[in-house]
């Protein structure tokens, strides 16, 4: 059997796809926070608890409502969106005129509540979620074996992020957001209610969470720490990207996801800390990310 620098192929295109996978999720979490960051200058910790909760409410829809995988897709991403803006409203609103430390302190206690409610009625072991039928099995590719679910998640998350990324780019409301960013006051001026988008931003900043949960749920087991085991890679996605640069979080998290399953093949050792090797380089030499702009 021919080998690619003497990896046989099947398990250099597996990991590139399991680097691929990680990179979606990478790329739709960090999406969100460089939403909320980049509209609101927020940096969310609370964003891995809400991707556990987004996982969490589609395995209880599925246990206690039989609701299944597709309208979980719609209906999780809504519950941890409504979530988020009573927690804008409530308690994030306060902070806008402070220091970015306490946002991050007050959504880091935010995210141990959160994970702490969950552990404590549902333990740390991990809750199975079914693949739908229509996504199951997979696709014989000749160099490799493509589960149907899996590339599911890759084009499901892609799309995602375009989309958002055009909307917030190349769309009024875009246009609007990012103003009211700049200077609220005169977008108020021209009647556009500006503390409604700044919640709206959140709810939908969050919802990205809620969403990756829902898609998450399959591959991994539902657990209350599979949030504060993803969260600190996607910061460092999220730092090398740009804090608030749309495509930079997009492009960053799937490439340091490819990068990861690279890493894996060639030296297994060095794959925890790859991602964190390259922020510390990146800051180095361009300290407000690849796509950031100095603020």
């Amino acid at each position: 059997m021919s080998t690619i620098f003497g990896i046989p192929p099947q398990a250099l295109f597996g990991q590139l796809l399991l680097g691929l996978i990680n990179g979606s999720f990478y790329a739709l979490l960090s999406l969100g926070l460089a939403v909320i960051f980049g509209m609101l200058n927020v940096i969310n910790f609370a964003h891995g608890a809400l991707y556990m909760l987004g996982a969490f409410v589609a395995w209880l829809l599925l246990t206690m409502a039989g609701v299944g995988y597709w309208w979980a897709l719609l209906l999780a991403p809504l519950v941890v969106g409504a979530f988020g803006v009573i927690l804008e409203k409530t308690l994030l609103s306060r902070l806008y005129k402070l220091d970015h430390l306490y946002g991050l302190l007050l959504t880091f206690g935010l995210a141990l509540i959160v994970e702490g409610i969950f552990r404590h009625f549902y333990g740390v072991s991990g809750q199975p979620y079914p693949i739908p039928d229509l996504l199951r099995g997979g696709q014989n590719l000749g160099f490799m074996f493509l589960p149907n679910y899996r590339g599911w998640v890759v084009v499901a998350s892609l799309i995602v992020c375009l989309a958002t990324w055009y909307a917030i780019e190349r769309t009024k409301l875009g246009a609007y957001l990012r103003a009211a960013t700049e200077n609220p006051v005169l977008v108020q001026a021209f009647g556009i209610n500006v503390p409604v988008m700044i919640t709206a931003t959140y709810g939908f900043g969050v919802a990205l969470a809620g969403l990756a949960g829902v898609l998450a749920a399959p591959i991994y087991q539902v657990s209350p720490l599979m949030g504060s085991n993803l969260i600190i890679v996607v910061f460092a996605v999220v730092v090398i990207g740009g804090m608030g640069s749309i495509l930079g979080a997009v492009l960053t998290g799937y490439g340091l996801g490819l990068l990861e399953g690279l890493t894996k093949v060639f030296y297994p050792e060095a794959s925890n800390i790859v991602v964190f090797v390259i922020m510390a380089v990146v800051l180095l030499i361009k300290p407000a990310g690849l796509f950031g702009r100095e603020r």
